[in-house]
């Protein structure tokens, strides 16, 4: 099997699906690998980095879609909606597509990704399982941007993050407060606590209080029903629920320097937490990393992409965090990719490479096969039935 690796062409994105030091292990496992010149080039590795890795380097895209049987990339079609739309055409009947394709939030897009009857996984949707853990992708891209929001926070805050005690006299350490304690939330929390500031978080799943308090932060209390979902992420909830958390956070939020929120719901707008007037009883200069901001922001002001000054507070709104620290981002998602490839190799000693729709993990982010779109959390998206299921054979017996 061979395992392309195209340039990404999302504007911005600067990572690659998988790195040089990816291609070795992959060879062990029985795959060979080429790449389209220049698709490291932006994450910092280079063309004879691949090529000394045993990859075999290509000068053209449609080269590596035609010499394929699997195209790795960081933004598949439906998170590339504009540029990705070229790739369309290159693509081959049975070719099998792997990467991010936000499937719950551009359905339509997926029933287009269909009609090229390619065998498309999306990986944003792989269950959260022991197992699957080592090919979660919104894990290792939240490490990334819960560890880069703080260090933007403490950029824009004008003042230290750590207590200082000087000749000058003591210098009070921030305080942070991160909403969320999902693995964005958590990284945040370590990270500033490395710097020394005095951290506190909230989450609407009380569960996570231990993991909160596990890493120096303080675990805020607050009188209202649990939102714990499926698979470990917080569900949607009702307005009245929202409405309810605004009230008891104002308070919270006034009481903090820098703010940082991570909340989300896969394939649904981000609920608004922190209203404009909240703003108003902040301290001057305080900051707010949104970083849900590219699915609507839990800060009312906040603007996608921008920074902007409210009752002299600053909040930004940043979206594709992973790709401005894109050669490690990189690392944990080539890693990630080569477990979700390993994982569809039999486990035999021929260790033949099989689409098994019985594997939980498989049959959870296969999006597309033969034509159509057989990922019922998709098929419901776009109105569809769900997937008729084949019958289990009866067993026949009788008295003898």
């Amino acid at each position: 099997m061979i395992v392309g690796v195209v340039k990404e062409t999302f504007p911005g994105e600067r990572r690659v699906a998988l790195i040089p030091d990816i291609v070795p292990p992959l060879k062990k496992k029985g795959f060979e690998v080429v790449v389209e010149s220049g698709a490291g080039a932006q994450a910092g590795f280079s063309d004879s980095a691949y090529e000394a890795k045993g990859a075999k380097v290509l000068g053209s895209r449609n080269d590596v879609f035609q010499q394929s049987d699997i195209i790795a990339q960081i933004r598949s079609y439906g998170a590339n909606p504009e540029h990705g739309k070229a790739d369309l055409a290159l693509m081959k009947e049975g070719q099998i597509i792997v990467g991010a394709a936000e499937p719950l939030s551009t359905p339509e897009l997926v029933k287009e990704l269909a009609e090229t009857k390619v065998n498309a996984f999306g990986l944003e949707i792989i269950p959260r399982t022991t197992r699957a853990q080592a090919m979660d992708i919104l894990s290792s891209m939240a490490t990334v941007a819960g560890y880069r929001a703080v260090l933007w926070a403490a950029e824009r805050l004008p003042k230290f993050f750590p207590m200082f005690m000087t000749a000058a006299g003591t210098v009070a350490p921030a305080k942070v407060f991160v909403i969320g304690a999902g693995v964005a939330g958590l990284q945040a929390i370590a990270t500033a606590k490395r710097l020394g500031a005095i951290v506190s978080a909230y989450d609407v799943r009380p569960a996570v209080r231990e993991e909160v308090e596990s890493l120096g932060g303080k675990f805020v209390e607050m009188e209202l029903d649990t939102a714990e979902g499926e698979g470990g992420y917080a569900r949607e909830m009702d307005e009245e629920f929202y409405r309810k958390q605004r009230e008891l956070m104002t308070r919270v939020v006034a009481e903090n320097d820098v703010v940082i929120t991570t909340a989300a719901i896969p394939g649904r707008k981000a609920p608004v937490l922190i209203t404009e007037e909240m703003l108003e009883g902040m301290p001057p200069g305080a900051v707010i990393v949104d970083l849900a901001a590219e699915r609507g922001g839990n800060c009312e002001v906040t603007k996608p992409d921008e920074v902007v000054e409210s009752h002299g507070v600053t909040v930004l709104g940043p979206t594709n965090v992973p790709a401005t620290l894109a050669t490690h981002a990189s690392q944990m998602f080539s890693k990630n990719i080569f477990n979700f490839l390993v994982n569809m190799l039999t486990k035999d000693k021929e260790k033949t490479f099989k689409l098994d729709q019985g594997d939980d993990i498989i049959e959870a982010t296969w999006l597309t096969k033969d034509g159509e779109v057989i990922n019922d959390m998709v098929r419901k998206a776009l109105g569809m039935p769900a997937v008729e299921k084949p019958a289990e054979p009866t067993k026949e017996g009788g008295q003898g």
